[in-house]
């Protein structure tokens, strides 16, 4: 009996809950499918029927967290996604998880950051996601390439252009050596943007059409209708406007078919963009009202939303409508309040002083121009 008495049992296996285990297992692979098609909505609906206790299962609620942000973040619900990495931040800081876990929490909260236009913190965030991937000794290269493809945004962003493209660079080396056509075509659709902001156009076109055809290649419709979209502010650029109108109008088809209202209005205030100033102000003001109804009022596309307001503007203002036209800026300058980015405040500057010269008010315009001038300079003493 005192030999039975000392015997440790195993414990009788909790069946259930290896089954509880099981069908949280498959809702998480199947939200990460989702965010991985691009299918948000679906991706939040699989995990809004997840509950996953955090000291229960902490590595499968750092994929469910993982996965929840990044499909709400694109949703543009940018509070609720920071909360998710924040509990997902201190997931990793718990035994079992290392440093590249680490990083890929800071890179999200880096890229909520991003969209949210604070691009200092979110620079701070991603370069200290880089310095854990080289710290970790851990093979990471996708991450790092995902890494570096968002700072080089930050980098545009702040109009620190040689940094924005040695970052896309190493992002683009990355992808390539690992063979990932849908992050080559990204990347290459990055770097078509920091060429196009330097004024390389050609170039630009270059990466454009790289991006296009590896979407093509990856059977990506959307991001297909995203890349003509560039295209076509690209082939306007060159001094090609019918080109432009053609590919814009191909972009607008293509994502009304494969994206959402907000993805296609993008490429709609892209077209009124191009009929403002190809001397169309009528085209223009239906095409910016057509665009501020498909981007709605969502906080991760303020800047968009404020772009469309100045073009709106300006054609009111081409339409000698100046006080509507002054409403319109006044709306683009609350878009672009809080956002990090020179060149926003600088186009509002512009737009205000082209509506003081339309009221002759010569000295205010002159004002406003050199503010805008002032704030696009790249030294102050």
């Amino acid at each position: 009996m005192k030999e039975l008495a000392a015997l440790t049992l195993p414990p009788v296996t909790d069946v259930s809950r290896d089954e509880d285990l099981a069908l949280l297992e498959t809702q998480v692979a199947a939200a990460e499918l989702a965010v991985r098609g691009a299918c948000y909505d679906e991706a939040v609906r699989l995990l809004d029927d997840v509950s996953i206790v955090p000291a229960q299962f902490p590595d499968l609620a750092l994929r469910s967290l993982l996965a929840g942000s990044w499909a709400r973040m694109y949703r543009g619900e940018l509070d609720e996604a920071l909360e998710q990495l924040k509990t997902a931040k201190q997931i990793t800081h718990r035994p079992g998880f290392n440093d590249v876990d680490r990083a890929e929490v800071l890179c999200r909260i880096g890229a909520v950051r991003v969209k949210r236009g604070a691009i200092s913190r979110a620079v701070n965030d991603l370069t200290l996601a880089l310095e854990l991937c080289d710290r970790s000794g851990r093979p990471c290269d996708r991450l790092r390439a995902e890494i570096y493809d968002w700072r080089s945004r930050c980098y545009q962003r702040q109009r620190d252009f040689d940094a924005a493209r040695l970052d896309v660079e190493a992002a683009l080396e990355l992808a390539d050596s690992l063979g990932d056509v849908s992050a080559a075509a990204g990347i290459s659709f990055r770097a078509a943007s920091i060429a196009e902001r330097e004024g390389a156009f050609l170039v630009a076109r270059c990466y454009a059409e790289k991006a296009r055809d590896l979407y093509e290649q990856a059977g990506d419709r959307a991001n297909v209708g995203r890349v003509l979209n560039d295209l076509g502010g690209i082939s306007f650029l060159l001094g090609k406007p019918e080109e432009a109108i053609g590919l814009l109008k191909q972009a607008i088809s293509a994502l009304f078919d494969a994206a959402t209202e907000v993805e296609t209005g993008y490429a709609v205030s892209s077209l009124a963009q191009v009929y403002l100033r190809t001397g169309d102000p009528v085209r223009a003001e239906q095409q910016a009202r057509t665009a501020l109804e498909l981007l709605g009022d969502r906080e991760d596309v303020l800047d968009e939303i404020g772009n469309v307001q100045l073009v709106l503007g300006r054609s009111l203002l081409e339409l000698d409508r100046p006080d509507e036209a002054e409403e319109r800026f006044t709306a683009a300058e609350q878009c672009f309040d809080g956002r990090e980015s020179a060149s926003l405040a600088a186009a509002a500057w512009m737009a205000r002083g082209e509506l003081a010269l339309a009221r002759d008010d010569a000295v205010s315009a002159a004002q406003l121009y050199r503010r805008a001038a002032e704030a696009l300079q790249d030294f102050h003493f």
